[in-house]
């Protein structure tokens, strides 16, 4: 019985960029724009930009992330003001036993949990050597206003120094100025004491919610870079923004990743084994003399062919490593005679492609992703994948080379 051989197209499924249902369009005289895009904007344009730069953008958090924050905050003083009230009244202490400034870092650990600035080295120091310097700059300089700006000029240098950014630290120490010294004291009770029962609160409450505090603040060491960058580049970025950023090293190159993997998953992951498959392709029958298999090989320049049953499903396949494993490749010597006898039929070798095909056969679904597919060529040592519908019925294969294109031509309109 002859073999119904499925011709194959000469031009793949995956055009333009390698998506979907992408076509070009050719740019008509109507929608070519009628100012060159070199030249500057008008100046109520930019005007209107930068107006637009004090509007600022959505937090992107949700209403449970929101009331957990709120909630944060507002339990972190409660509990903080009522201990150092009790501990006023039992030591006899006259001097405030809270000061506003804890409200801003309950903002701070409570909010913004994983923020370099609300770690608790830069809350307990930041807070703490603030009040020491408002103390010493009333000491020294007589004039309030100057010694208020060079407190907070001061604090500001020496919490970056010693790695202790912490924004409310600057309205401590101006507190300390314009309250006339007692600094000393202050730094002590209540700033210290605040500071401490407002950080054991957050680290209960932010463990208790899901939120890692203290946060780590360097990355993790990867033996394999993954995203398409190092840390080196990241550390190399860094230096040339040449700013503090209010974000973790270790949540900034987690991000970046993360980036990454969204980018290829929205030009990659939706791609269908349909899309990038030829189709139709070359198949056999199990009946087909390996003289006929072997020809269609040689003529079409493929290495494999999909054996299908008279329904067109997939019952095995038959490839040119099938034909090489059984003229004994240790041997060079008569090669070719091997090779001729073989596919001839000729001695006690098999004459069928049911002979010598492989019947434990991988195959995928039309519909699946094309991702599903990249370990069974990297990992699974696949080189040919046939293709089939809902009935298991042989519409195309992928191979090698179809994965590779499509992948080079994701990452090239990703670009």
């Amino acid at each position: 019985m002859g073999a119904p051989f499925y011709r194959r197209p000469f031009a793949n499924r995956v055009r333009d960029g390698g998506m979907p249902g992408a076509a070009k369009s050719r740019p008509s005289h109507s929608t070519m724009p009628l100012t060159d895009p070199s030249e500057p904007p008008p100046p109520s344009a930019a005007l209107r930009r930068w107006l637009g730069n004090f509007w600022p953008a959505p937090l992107g958090i949700d209403r449970r992330e929101h009331l957990r924050m709120a909630c944060g905050a507002a339990l972190g003083v409660l509990l903080s003001a009522l201990l150092a009230r009790w501990w006023a009244n039992v030591w006899g202490i006259e001097a405030p036993w809270m000061l506003a400034s804890v409200g801003a870092s309950a903002v701070l650990v409570f909010g913004l949990p994983s923020s370099p600035l609300a770690q608790p080295w830069p809350v307990l120091a930041g807070s703490t050597l603030s009040a020491l310097v408002g103390a010493l700059c009333a000491l020294v300089v007589p004039d309030v206003a100057w010694s208020g700006a060079l407190a907070v000029g001061l604090a500001l240098a020496l919490m970056v120094q010693l790695r202790c950014l912490h924004p409310p630290g600057g309205a401590l120490a101006l507190f300390v100025v314009l309250n006339h010294g007692g600094g000393v004291h202050l730094a002590v009770f209540p700033v210290l004491f605040n500071v401490v029962a407002l950080l054991v609160v957050a680290v209960a409450y932010n463990t208790l919610t899901g939120r890692s505090y203290p946060h780590p603040q360097r990355p993790a060491r990867q033996a394999v870079p993954a995203g398409g960058f190092t840390v080196a580049d990241v550390d190399a970025a860094l230096a040339h923004y040449n700013q503090v950023l209010d974000i973790s090293r270790a949540d900034l190159e987690g991000l970046l990743h993360q980036v990454g993997r969204a980018a290829f998953q929205r030009t990659l992951g939706e791609l269908r084994c349909a899309d990038i498959m030829s189709s139709p392709p070359f198949a056999v029958e199990q009946g087909v003399s390996l003289k006929e298999a072997w020809a269609l090989l040689r003529r079409e320049q493929i290495k494999a062919l999909p054996v299908v049953d008279g329904q067109r499903q997939v019952v095995g396949i038959v490839t040119v490593a099938d034909f090489m494993r059984l003229v004994n490749l240790d041997l060079h010597e008569g090669l070719g005679q091997r090779l001729r006898a073989l596919v001839m039929g000729r001695g006690q070798q098999p004459t069928q492609v049911q002979g010598i095909m492989t019947r434990a056969v991988q195959v995928a679904g039309a519909a699946q992703h094309v991702m599903d597919l990249v370990p069974l060529f990297s990992q699974g040592g696949h080189h040919h994948i046939p293709i089939v519908d809902e009935g298991q019925r042989l519409v195309g294969i992928i191979t090698q080379t179809d994965l590779v294109r499509a992948l080079a031509k994701a990452v090239q309109a990703a670009k």
